[in-house]
């Protein structure tokens, strides 16, 4: 079981750079854990690739759709004062956005904070190297 952040689901639902780095990722362990507002950043994302004209609307309706059929898969770690509380410790901690600190928050509320040999799966290079100094494996 591994812990995803949006940007590493994102190229899973779309053809990307990253694809080809993430899709072996949950074939070898389909079991995934994401923070409750994933969903919502993973639709923004999409949204604003088609907004920008990257993708054409079916693109974009299939990739929503895609994005629902593994959301059904997957285990959220819903919103609470645990993950709220610690989303606003890490966020004097580490150079992070609001979302990012969630993410983060979320991934150490789902470790019971013990996140030594538990990987993550994102591409944000600010959020993996938080990730790392809270003693988190990040992959890819």
């Amino acid at each position: 079981m591994k812990f995803w952040d949006a940007s590493a689901i994102v190229p899973l639902l779309l053809a990307q750079p990253a694809t080809e780095s993430v899709q072996p990722l949950l074939r070898v362990d389909g079991d995934m854990v994401v923070w409750w507002g994933t969903i919502i950043e993973c639709a923004s994302a999409i949204a604003r690739l088609e907004r920008d004209t990257t993708i054409a609307p079916p693109a974009a309706r299939t990739a929503l759709h895609a994005l629902e059929l593994l959301r059904s898969s997957w285990s959220e770690v819903a919103a609470s004062e645990a993950v709220r509380g610690e989303a606003v410790r890490l966020l004097r901690v580490h150079p992070l956005r609001a979302a990012d600190a969630l993410q983060l928050a979320a991934a150490l509320v789902w470790s019971a904070g013990k996140p030594t040999g538990l990987e993550v799966v994102t591409l944000d290079i600010r959020l993996a190297a938080a990730l790392s100094r809270e003693g988190f494996a990040v992959l890819p």
